[in-house]
């Protein structure tokens, strides 16, 4: 038989040995560095994409950020031209040489200073008017006096506020044609086809954006006795665009081409910019997309980020330009060639793209030698454990190292160590198990053969000590001695008999049983006890349970003992439910004996199934009853369980499964 297994364990370590030449053909030293080139690649493309993905950001972000800038810029010299003119009509307003042409009712008396005033200032226009609003001197055309039918935004502000106002407005063809005929042709721009404009019905532009600025003239008392405004008409006049191009971007070029640009639209047509078509022209009469005019116009939102504009993409930013009443009548535009980040971007991932490359080869090479220095120790501990495995338990491996490699050798000659011990233990083990188990075979097969030779005598004792109380010839101290005889030789005898019950288990004859049937006849065997008087029995089945194989004398007892330590617990008085169910989830039939008696104490419930132990009084039990209960149960493969609330009483719980074998068959 040892010769077999031994075989058979041969046969087993040939099986796998032939398993693992089968599957482990691929050296450590190259799985290393197949891991590590595969983490590197896999490393270095997401880094790289990442890098990339960063690099572009952040380029974008700071082109953004710096187009921004130059929008805050470019809107503070488009504030300063305002902010000029304002101060030009402002201070005009305030000279004697005004007061006194208006008081003295001939104000072509200033005509000459302003006419002077105009021209050294730059103004397109520059015109005097009475309280009402009405024309009264034009620089631009001293004898002709007209009057103004509409009441210009910015004139009308200051005949209400008696204060200077200055702002961008929007003057009429008409308008600009009673300020000069010139002005009028200088705003007069067609349309360009622009691709990505909105649809628009017009064709041309005849308004003109104009910015304005108005101011009260007050004669010595403080009365108001005119208004003098002047302004400077955007259309056509690039001398804010090109300054924000000189001061902003310094006329940088790449490539030949502006770095940036600048733009004054009103609404969505250019009127004003140094961005240039293809024949180097200004795109005067282009258009902003509908996109950027949505953004800006529609929903009063800036807007920031890329665009293409006339014939080139930038990276731009729109503001709106708005009126004195706020509302938004142009755009104002700087854009940055995009070109140049672009190829700064292109650089800089060709840059991170290279060093992403030289980090990965020599990483491989690295890993050439990482691997060498751990396959070579790895390959001294796997012949090593091939000896082990062989039953060579002297096997060692050279601590070369003092990193986890040489802990592995060192841990692996220790384990050879202790499993040769540990064999030795085993073996030692083995043969003294062997021979307490020869021992105690005989011990048992004793222990049966004294306790069936001790059961005769102790029955003759309890026979005739039962017959001499029976006789009047005793006093009662002889009697009570008889009594006590009697009681302790019936001890003995339960004691023996259960210790025959227990150390020789009976196999269980199953057949098909109805536990209800068997509960009931149960009851009906101890319901007529005196113990059972004052209790009050509840019978709670469930009479559509399937049969169940068991052994109907040894469940029996087992529902026997169950009632009767329930009875005893509860000292007689109380309530005892019997309960049957179903159990679908375990596919078994549960029996619940539940009393309501003092319950079990937390210390003693890990202990009422151990043989022997009882808390009943001495002569009233020997604590072998749920022991043998138990086994039985065991024997059926089912589960004895209890549940115990001190002073609620107790439940114990019978699981009986519903199939089980028998004699090679199936039941279920």
């Amino acid at each position: 038989m040892r010769s077999g297994a031994t075989a058979l364990n041969r046969q087993n370590r040939k099986g796998i040995h032939e398993l693992f030449k089968r599957t482990l053909r691929i050296p450590i030293a190259t799985k290393l560095i197949l891991g590590y080139l595969a983490i590197i690649i896999l490393m270095s493309a997401i880094f790289t994409i990442a890098g990339i993905r960063i690099i572009s950001d952040r380029v974008v972000a700071e082109a953004q950020d710096m187009v921004s800038h130059d929008l805050n810029s470019a809107r503070e010299i488009y504030r300063g031209e305002l902010r000029h003119i304002h101060d030009v009509v402002r201070l005009s307003a305030e000279r004697f040489f005004i007061k006194e042409a208006i008081l003295s009712g001939d104000v072509n008396k200033a005509a000459e200073e302003l006419i002077k005033i105009k021209k050294e200032e730059g103004l397109d226009i520059l015109s005097v008017t009475d309280p009402t609003g009405r024309v009264i001197f034009r620089a631009n055309s001293p004898m002709t006096l007209e009057t103004n039918d509409g009441y210009d935004e910015i004139v009308s502000a200051v005949v209400l506020r008696k204060v200077p106002v200055m702002g961008t407005t929007i003057l009429t063809g008409d308008e600009l044609l009673r300020e000069s005929m010139l002005l009028s042709g200088q705003a007069h721009i067609r349309f360009i086809d622009t691709p990505k404009a909105r649809q628009r019905t017009e064709t041309e532009e005849t308004a003109g954006m104009m910015l304005k600025s108005a101011a009260p003239i007050f004669d010595y008392e403080g009365d108001l006795i005119g208004i003098l405004y002047g302004g400077t008409l955007l259309n056509r006049d690039y001398g804010i665009v090109d300054e924000i191009k000189q001061t902003v971007f310094e006329d940088m070029r790449y490539e030949g081409k502006d770095m940036g640009t600048a733009t004054i639209f009103q609404d969505d047509v250019r009127i004003s910019t140094n961005v240039r078509n293809e024949d180097n022209s200004r795109a005067i009469g282009t258009r902003v997309s509908e996109e950027v005019y949505n953004q800006v116009v529609f929903n009063e939102q800036p807007w920031i980020g890329r665009a293409y504009v006339v014939n080139d993409w930038y990276i731009t930013a729109y503001e709106p330009i708005r009126d004195i009443h706020y509302k938004v009548i142009g755009i104002l535009y700087v854009g940055i060639l995009e070109q140049k980040y672009i190829d700064i971007r292109t650089q800089a991932i060709l840059v991170f793209l290279g060093i992403a490359l030289i980090g990965a080869l020599t990483t491989m090479v690295l890993s050439w030698f990482i691997s060498q220095r751990i396959s070579v120790p790895l390959r001294k501990t796997v012949a090593a454990s091939k000896q082990v495995a062989e039953g060579n338990l002297d096997a060692k491996v050279d601590v070369i190292s003092g990193d986890e490699l040489g802990w592995l050798a060192y841990s692996f000659n220790k384990m050879s160590q202790a499993l040769k011990e540990r064999d030795e233990k085993l073996k030692e083990f083995a043969k003294k198990k062997i021979s307490e188990s020869e021992r105690l075979a005989l011990v048992g097969q004793l222990s049966a053969n004294v306790a069936h030779e001790l059961n005769n005598p102790l029955q003759g004792i309890v026979t005739y000590a039962s017959l001499a109380l029976e006789k009047e010839t005793f006093d009662e101290s002889c009697r009570q001695n008889i009594t006590k005889i009697v009681v302790q030789a019936n001890r003995c005898r339960d004691i023996i008999r259960g210790l025959l019950d227990f150390s020789r288990k009976k196999n269980p004859d199953k057949t098909l049983c109805d536990i209800n049937s068997l509960l009931q006849g149960c009851i009906s065997l101890v319901e007529n006890q005196a113990i059972f008087h004052n209790i009050e029995i509840v019978m709670n089945l469930d009479h559509s349970l399937p049969m169940v194989v068991v052994d109907p004398s040894q469940v029996e007892r087992v529902f026997l003992n169950l009632v009767i330590n329930a009875a005893e617990a509860m000292e007689g008085t109380g309530r005892l439910t019997i309960r049957t169910t179903m159990n679908s989830a375990t596919q078994s039939i549960d029996v619940d004996v539940q009393d309501t008696g003092p319950g079990i104490p937390p210390k003693n419930i890990g202990r009422i199934f151990d043989p022997f132990f009882t808390t009943k009084e001495t002569g009233h039990g020997v604590g072998l009853g749920l022991a043998i209960s138990y086994g039985i149960v065991d024997e059926h493969k089912g589960k004895l369980t209890v549940e115990s609330n001190p002073g609620m009483g107790t439940t114990f719980t019978v699981s009986l499964p519903l199939a089980v074998e028998k004699a090679g068959m199936a039941y279920g």
